[in-house]
């Protein structure tokens, strides 16, 4: 995903994620592997996870949004992110977060969800 700037103030909306954490990659196929029941395409492809943080002591927090605020699942989505990270091996703690701002737009899809979605 892009990197999203306020454009008033030019300063980024949400802090990049820790790519270069040795979990990070374990982290990002966890949260490939949960759905939003009505999209057949998982909430990374989505971009529905916007910032991934992982610390040195194994405590991850993941920063996430929904498609939309009225979504019927927006009370358990963050835990179903939870559910996936926390049984990873060097995470001690997760905590997922749900952000509206930057909202969510299908320009933050990546182009494998486009491709399953149709909209290429």
């Amino acid at each position: 995903m892009t990197e999203m700037i306020d454009p008033i103030e030019g300063t980024p909306l949400i802090a990049p994620s820790d790519t270069g954490h040795p979990l990070y990659e374990n982290i990002v196929e966890a949260c490939r592997s949960v759905y939003d029941p009505e999209i057949p395409v998982n909430i990374y492809d989505l971009g529905l996870i916007y910032t991934i943080e992982i610390n040195d002591q194994g405590e991850v927090r993941v920063l996430m949004s929904l498609t939309a605020p009225g979504c019927p699942v927006a009370g358990e989505m963050p835990g179903w992110v939870a559910e996936a990270i926390e049984p990873l091996e060097g995470v001690k703690q997760v905590d997922v977060e749900l952000v509206w701002s930057p909202p969510w737009g299908m320009d933050m899809m990546s182009d494998e969800a486009r491709l399953e979605l149709g909209f290429m």
